[in-house]
C-alpha cells in the first residue's frame, strides 16, 4: 500500500504559523528547601514543619534500639521495703481494729442517764465547747480525731485504689457510721452521734495530709525511668 507524503506547500505554511511559547517552569526546589502552597516563596525545610508530623525518639533518629528495661515503669521504693510497709501497715491495722472495737462498743451503763442520739451536725461540737470544762472538751473532741488519723495512714499504704484523698474520706466516713449505727442500737450507754463521726474523718484528713499521702505514692506509684538517648 502507498504511503501517503504531504504536499510541501502544507508543509511550508505549517513552518511559517508561529508556535505558542512553552510555558516557563519553576526552577526545581533544592533538596533542603519547602515551598508552602499557601505562599509562592521557597523556605528552609526545618522551618516547615509536616501538618501530620509525629515526634520521634532519639533512639529513632540514630537508628539505635533502646537497651532492654530502659523507659519502663518502676517503682519509688524497692520490692523488699514495699512488702516490709506493707506488712507493718497490715499489723498496725488490725490492732487499730482491736482497740476501736474496745473503746466504741464497750458497754458503759453508768453513761445511760446522759447520753442522748444527734442527727444534727455541729450540736454536740457546740455543747462540749460551751457547757463541758475545757480538759473534757479537749478530750472528746481531741480523742475522737485522733480516732480517725490510722485511717489516713494506713488506708492509701492497704488499698492501693483507694489512696486518694477522697476514697480515704469516705472509707473513714462509712466505718464510723457503721460503728455509731451499733452503738446506738446495741450496746448500753451509748449513741449515735453524727459529730462523731464528722470528727473521725477529720482525724483521717490530717493523717492522709501528714504521712498517708507519701506512704502511699512510695509503696504503689510508679515512674518512668530516663530511655537513653
Amino acid at each position: 500500500m502507498a504511503r501517503t507524503v504531504p504536499r510541501l506547500p502544507e508543509i511550508l505554511r505549517s513552518a511559517g504559523k508561529r508556535q505558542p511559547p512553552e510555558e516557563v517552569r519553576p526552577a526545581r526546589q533544592p533538596a533542603d528547601e519547602v515551598r508552602p502552597r499557601s505562599t509562592g516563596k521557597w523556605w528552609p525545610a526545618e522551618k516547615v514543619r509536616p501538618r501530620f508530623a509525629r515526634k520521634r525518639r532519639p533512639d529513632q533518629d540514630t537508628g539505635k534500639r533502646r537497651p532492654a528495661g530502659e523507659g519502663r515503669p518502676r517503682h519509688v521504693w524497692p520490692l523488699p521495703v514495699r512488702l516490709l510497709a506493707i506488712l507493718v501497715a497490715f499489723a498496725c491495722m488490725v490492732a487499730f481494729a482491736v482497740a476501736l472495737a474496745r473503746i466504741t462498743l464497750q458497754p458503759s451503763p453508768a453513761s445511760v442517764p446522759l447520753t442522748h442520739s444527734n442527727l444534727h451536725p455541729g450540736r454536740s461540737l457546740r455543747a462540749y465547747l460551751e457547757q463541758a470544762s475545757l480538759r473534757d472538751a479537749l478530750r472528746q473532741l481531741g480523742g475522737n480525731l485522733l480516732l480517725g488519723v490510722p485511717f489516713g495512714v494506713l488506708v492509701p499504704v492497704l488499698a492501693p485504689r483507694a489512696r486518694g484523698v477522697l476514697q480515704v474520706l469516705a472509707l473513714t466516713a462509712l466505718v464510723m457510721l457503721m460503728v455509731e449505727l451499733v452503738q446506738g442500737a446495741l450496746v448500753t450507754g451509748r449513741a449515735f452521734d453524727i459529730d462523731d463521726v464528722i470528727l473521725n474523718t477529720a482525724g483521717a484528713l490530717l493523717g492522709w495530709l501528714l504521712l498517708g499521702r507519701r506512704l502511699g505514692r512510695g509503696v504503689h506509684r510508679r515512674v518512668r525511668e530516663p530511655s537513653a538517648g
